[in-house]
């Protein structure tokens, strides 16, 4: 009995160990017109190159999780109405450590723009990041 233990404790201790060291991750919903996406997003040195994402051909979204490792330094989202000239942010929210532990980060954001206040929503989350 004891050498079927030990094999299954190493795998137990190395599941653990693995997911104590995992990337955290910021998932994210966005959705606009009824349509939803996911846009994940990992820590990164330099949060210049991080590049928006479409939403629906009338938002652009960004998300920049700053740090190394397992240590994160801040996140800060950004929302942009896509105009013909150029995108204009419309919102942009910033969220330093310690980051709580709860199911969202940021709750259910209602985010309005344009003409006729179109609305984006989008609600983020921080998964592999102990409080």
């Amino acid at each position: 009995m004891p050498q079927i233990l030990h094999p299954v404790l190493a795998c137990a201790a190395a599941f653990a160990l693995t997911a104590a060291h995992a990337t955290p991750t910021l998932r994210c919903q966005l959705t606009y017109a009824g349509s939803t996406q996911a846009l994940d997003a990992t820590p990164v040195r330099n949060p210049y190159p991080v590049a928006s994402v479409d939403v629906g051909g009338r938002f652009r979204f960004k998300a920049v999780v700053v740090g190394e490792g397992t240590l994160l330094e801040y996140i800060k989202l950004y929302a942009y109405l896509d105009t013909r000239r150029q995108p204009v942010l419309v919102q942009q929210a910033t969220y330093l450590p310690p980051f709580a532990n709860t199911p969202s980060l940021t709750g259910k954001q209602f985010v309005y723009a344009g003409e006729v206040e179109r609305e984006l929503q989008y609600e983020c989350s921080l998964q592999g990041v102990a409080p």
